[in-house]
């Protein structure tokens, strides 16, 4: 049981001490002090104590507390990295997007390999950081009015065991489906009033393709009236065994510039395992079938899924490679609120994990891939990551401004979260609408007038 004098940094410390085995377990009593510039942690586990001090002056209170936070996790991360003797290829960051963090380093004029060296963050991982800030020259900026388009439809053929958003078997909730769609349409068209440039537009899921092409159609013909012609498109087209041409060439005619094809994993074992109900034959169709569209195509794969091989995965990688879309994204199996997955399970043990991210970059990098986004979660396996890795110039611009969080973020749907970025007060202000289909439907009025009170 972990506990300290500072509440404000509970939280902190309860995420480094859920990266050990047994940390969460562990008696740990952390004492947080902050004296004339002087941070001072002290961490007693098992009996004995340690001190660390670390001197800085912070400008502000909001300063104050994020200096003391990451003191207050390196030092517990120091005691459990030597009382478990175990390294995390991320050292004592725990935050979701490292690279926001090396970007605010590099805007305050210092070398963020310096910070991430000193808080224990792998030499492999240091340089892909340095690597991705490279590649998102050109599509990172910071410019007020800049906002990209989100648009949710959250319906799928069937729910996979480690999804923990709000799709469900489109048989269990089509009945919503017609007076869902009558909304969304109504809130995408309504955007229009939001004095915004639209950088790109993403209409995810969920399986987008999982509907008709009647159903799809107004959907995208309200994203179509909505954002320039000229700036990326992509949909989430997702399963293999919604795929259709009828589909595809509905998606050209109306601009759509990439496609997401989502297989996790070219081995049927695999695919059955997590509630799958398409074979590896189906991804081969799909992605040949979106070829013909000249779409750019992403595929996703994932890390640690249920009982994986690391040679099984290790195929996964080969086979994409070898298909070679202009992108492949590695995601590494979390365990998350909501997902069938977590009901069994209260911490992932993934075997060759590391030697499976290990894997993936090295064949990657050396099929002339390159990383151009990451980003992590709360209860990854192995402490890993989710990384993006396209071919040159075909990187996509929702990703990066999404994860850098570096654009107002206009969100449509049921459980979508929309973002309004305050540069000169470095703040986000946020509005989630309803996650339940039903609410969201009875309040499309109410979700309107808050939105226009974030933009307008």
């Amino acid at each position: 049981m972990l506990n300290t004098n500072a509440e404000f940094l509970k939280n902190e410390l309860t995420d480094v001490a859920r990266l050990f085995d047994g940390g969460l377990q562990a008696d740990i009593f952390h004492n947080f002090l902050y004296a004339e510039n002087h941070f001072i942690n002290t961490v007693i586990i098992d009996g004995k104590e340690y001190d660390f001090t670390e001197t800085y002056a912070p400008a502000n209170e909001l300063e104050f507390k994020r200096y003391a936070k990451r003191f207050a996790k390196l030092a517990l991360y120091e005691v459990l990295s030597a009382v478990y003797g175990k390294k995390m290829p991320w050292g004592s960051l725990t935050g979701i997007r490292p690279t926001k963090l090396a970007y605010a380093e590099r805007e305050a004029g210092r070398d963020f390999r310096a910070l991430f060296e000193k808080f224990g963050v792998s030499e492999e991982n240091i340089s892909i950081v340095e690597d991705i800030l490279c590649e998102q020259e050109g599509i990172y900026q910071k410019r007020e009015g800049d906002a990209d388009l989100y648009v949710g439809i959250p319906f799928c053929p069937s729910k996979c065991t480690y999804c923990s958003f709000i799709t469900a078997d489109i048989r269990a909730t089509e009945k919503f489906l017609p007076d869902y769609l009558r909304a969304l349409e109504r809130e995408i068209a309504a955007c229009r009033e939001f004095p915004l440039r639209y950088k790109s537009a993403y209409v995810g899921g969920g399986t987008p393709l999982v509907l008709s092409v009647k159903e799809l159609e107004p959907i995208l013909k309200a994203v179509r009236a909505l954002v320039p012609s000229d700036v990326e498109f992509t949909v989430e087209a997702g399963r293999p065994d919604v795929f259709g041409e009828e589909k595809l060439s509905l998606l050209k005619d109306y601009g759509v510039t990439r496609i997401c094809v989502n297989p996790q994993s070219f081995n049927d074992r695999t695919l059955a395992a997590i509630g799958r109900r398409h074979t590896a034959a189906d991804i081969y169709r799909a992605y040949e079938m979106s070829t013909k569209f000249g779409f750019l195509v992403n595929f996703d794969l994932i890390a640690g899924l249920t009982g994986e091989t690391l040679a099984e995965f290790s195929y996964s990688i080969d086979e994409a490679v070898r298909l070679s879309p202009e992108n492949i994204t590695v995601h590494t199996l979390c365990l998350k609120k909501g997902a069938k997955l977590k009901e069994s399970e209260s911490r992932l043990e993934v075997e060759d994990i590391g030697n499976m991210i290990a894997y993936s970059r090295e064949k990657l990098y050396g099929a002339g891939y390159l990383p151009y986004y990451l980003y992590r979660q709360k209860y990854m396996a192995g402490n890993c990551e989710n990384t993006g890795w396209c071919r040159k110039g075909t990187e996509c611009v929702y990703n990066v401004d999404i994860m850098e969080e570096i654009t107002d973020n206009v969100a449509c749907g049921a459980n979508a979260v929309s973002k309004k970025v305050i540069f000169g007060e470095g703040r986000i202000e946020r509005y989630g609408a309803p996650k339940d289909l039903k609410t969201y439907i009875g309040k499309t009025d109410a979700i309107l007038e808050e939105k226009r009170k974030l933009y307008l």
